[in-house]
């Protein structure tokens, strides 16, 4: 029988993850026992007693899979089984192990999460059978996407987050406009060492792919009252399509500062950038002209040799932490982003004959955009006392204003002779002046508070709302001008029942609204916001101090005002149709954490049913995916570790339309996705790491919806680390 997790210390004195990690507490309640040294025994003239100090990595930011505490949903410090909402945190040694370099890795192996990879640069997430468009840096609302753009949202490198958390539902108290899918929160790292501590890494794997990462932390005061972490990356390879390759830099710093014994500054600045050689603009057709499938081979690609995608991304933040008496904290983050991008891509479109592989066309488009956000939010928190009881409470408010601008240029396309035998090659294309197409901005204030009452010893009852004030204004060279204004009061409430001390029982309830700028499909104005609800009830268990948690949720989505988007090649107008009564409801299991010294694991499962009132909604969406991974220390062999996981998904299927105008149905069967991985820990310094992912190398599409994107096949990475 594996050793149960019974000694791991709590989050402020635990070792890291090494060998002799988890046994630093017991050592350290050893030392307290020992005889006290001769300088230390009592005299007759005096008691001198020496100040014994020792340092060792926090767990607090680190524990395995799993996080004891979060501010996730509700903006107390909480722990999972404490929030009436389903969680799921990605630590660091989570992407580690499973070799999650960027946020779209990060996602598609969170439960409850899943990807559209809508071509070779553009990805979407979904949740509960929603688009996920909330996004938080460390907890603040700050970034609506739309997939028409490629800013490179998807690329983001997790070497500077610390941990990624899920919230699935509705997350209205804290993201105000948003969906009810689930809201994503990125927390950054933080020089939280008064040592020079750090790692270097080198990976290289297949298609010629490389990566090397610093992460550095170093005091700049004798105190270490104040200090610096930089962590800096470059990532370059080809990929499993024809012609693609990819270029990736990016570097973080950030600086810590205690000001006073009561008052912690950050500052801090983020930068990536990335450039893409033959980007697909779409993707494979799905049929040829007599109606059979195609069965393309995974790495035949529809871009051409000059198309290309760059990105840049610019973050600058500042956080202030002041700890007044009585146990209330002020808590106030600002940030400001500059993105942009330019693209020069081509669409095809069109069935291809069997025979002779005439029949595509291809529509092309040079793109550039700049997007600008700026958001604050400050909140105060702390304890108080009615009826005899103590409670919390926090008030907060926050200010977001996102502006985006694009311009285009088009030439009159090309046509194929033979699209199954292409291989990139197109006569260079006489692109035009850039000409304005769009800008919108939107604006955002809201005031939030909630509260926590104990209630008695085993209930706790969370009440809070949002006051939500929108402005939104819109330009389009098609459509001229557009304005809206829209405001909101959003409800939250919870209710947990401590039913031991591993076991609570909750129940929630809470909404969401979106404004849409949508042209509705039959010209005649814009659609409505989108207004959700979300209602959710299940259990949560948290054994050996928090170190392993489980959740099951049962929850029900309502929302109407959903948008049907269409986009049509060559327009510039998003036009939609409001879909009604859309429902979502179903379950979701999830585990996470420590089962004994050397296994720690995650595993989840998500079981939905969604539809509207013209039928099922997003049909292209799993409605049941599964999800497993662990690693496993070998107590024989103590410097080899070894793990692996899966994936597994249900069918899927999509109403298109086919040739000659018909529509029929497309359908992908249920897969599953394989994944190993090995570390072998030469010293306590040293590490060198194999990743294989699909392991068996499956064929799938990653979308299907007018035209197909495959998924990566087979694929191997190797990394050697080294840690100080």
């Amino acid at each position: 029988m594996p050793t149960p997790v019974l000694h791991r210390a709590p989050p402020s004195a635990c070792a890291a993850r090494t060998p002799l990690g988890p046994r630093l507490p017991l050592l350290l309640g050893a030392a307290a026992l020992l005889p006290l040294s001769p300088t230390m025994a009592h005299s007759e003239e005096t008691t001198a007693l020496q100040t014994l100090t020792v340092s060792a990595p926090s767990l607090y930011d680190d524990v395995g899979y799993t996080r004891r505490t979060t501010t996730a949903g509700m903006r107390f410090d909480a722990t999972l089984r404490e929030v009436p909402q389903a969680v799921s945190i990605i630590t660091q040694q989570r992407m580690r192990d499973q070799g999650l370099w960027d946020v779209e890795d990060v996602l598609s192996h969170t439960t409850g999460v899943s990807v559209n990879q809508i071509d070779s640069s553009r990805v979407d997430f979904y949740s509960r059978g929603f688009r996920i468009n909330s996004y938080q840096y460390d907890g603040i609302p700050t970034l609506n996407t739309d997939s028409r753009w490629y800013f490179g949202d998807g690329a983001l490198n997790t070497a500077i987050y610390d941990r990624i958390e899920v919230v699935r539902g509705a997350n209205g108290l804290l993201t105000g406009a948003g969906n009810p899918g689930a809201s994503i929160n990125f927390v950054r790292k933080h020089a939280d060492s008064r040592e020079v501590t750090g790692s270097l890494s080198a990976s290289y794997g297949s298609w010629d792919r490389s990566r090397s990462v610093v992460d550095v932390t170093t005091p700049l005061t004798r105190s270490g009252d104040v200090r610096a972490r930089f962590v800096g990356g470059y990532e370059e390879g080809d990929g499993y399509l024809e012609r693609f390759g990819e270029l990736k830099r990016y570097g973080y710093l950030v600086i810590d500062a205690d000001v006073t014994d009561d008052t912690t500054l950050s500052l801090g600045y983020d930068t990536q950038r990335g450039r893409t050689s033959s980007p697909t603009w779409g993707g494979l057709p799905l049929w040829y002209s007599d109606g059979s499938e195609t069965d393309y081979t995974r790495g035949f690609s529809v871009a051409p040799d000059w198309s290309y995608n760059e990105w840049e991304s610019k973050k600058t933040f500042a956080q202030l932490e002041h700890r007044f008496g009585g146990g209330w904290t002020l808590h106030g983050v600002a940030t400001h982003e500059e993105s942009t991008l330019d693209s020069r891509l081509a669409y095809p479109y069109g069935f291809p004959d069997r025979e002779t592989g005439q029949g595509v066309y291809y529509y092309t488009g040079w793109n550039t955009g700049e997007r600008r956000v700026d958001g604050v939010d400050s909140y105060v928190e702390g304890p108080f006392s009615l009826f005899g009881r103590h409670h919390q409470l926090v008030l907060g408010g926050s200010y977001h204003d996102q502006s985006n601008d694009y311009e285009n240029a088009f030439t009159n396309g090309f046509a194929v002779d033979d699209f199954d035998a292409w291989n990139g090659a197109t006569p260079a294309q006489a692109w035009p002046d850039f000409s304005p197409s769009e800008r919108a901005s939107s604006r955002q204030k809201a005031l939030y508070g909630v509260a926590r009452f104990s209630l008695a010893d085993p209930l706790t009852l969370i009440l809070g709302a949002r006051y939500t004030d929108w402005h939104g204004r819109t330009w389009s060279s098609t459509l001229g001008n557009h304005a809206q204004h829209e405001s909101d009061i959003t409800p939250y409430g919870g209710l947990i029942y401590a039913i031991d001390d591993t076991w609570s029982a909750y129940v929630s309830y809470t909404e969401i609204f979106q404004p849409q700028s949508y042209r509705l499909a039959d010209g005649n104005g814009y659609l409505d916001p989108l207004v959700g609800k979300n209602y959710e009830t299940g259990l949560k268990a948290a054994w050996f101090d928090g170190l392993l948690n489980a959740s099951f949720a049962v929850f029900r989505l309502e929302q109407d005002n959903v948008a049907d988007i269409v986009l049509t090649p060559g327009s510039l107008v998003t036009t939609a149709t409001p879909v009604s009564d859309v429902v979502s409801e179903g379950f979701e299991m999830e585990i996470s954490g420590a089962v004994t010294d050397d296994l720690e694991l995650t595993a989840g499962f998500t079981h939905y049913t969604a539809t509207s009132a013209q039928g099922a909604f997003n049909s292209d969406r799993p409605r049941t995916q599964a999800n497993l991974f662990a690693s496993y220390r070998v107590p024989q062999w103590r410097q080899l570790t070894l793990g692996g996981g899966w994936r597994w998904q249900s069918r899927t299927y999509a109403s298109q339309v086919g040739p000659k105008g018909v529509t029929r149905d497309f359908e992908q069967p249920s897969y599953t996705l394989a994944d190993l991985f090995g570390r072998y820990q030469f010293t306590s310094n040293l590490a060198l790491q194999v990743n294989v992912h699909n392991l068996f190398d499956r064929k799938y599409y990653a979308y299907f919806d007018t035209y197909g994107v495959y998924g990566e096949p087979l694929n191997v990475t190797s990394t050697l680390s080294y840690t100080f």
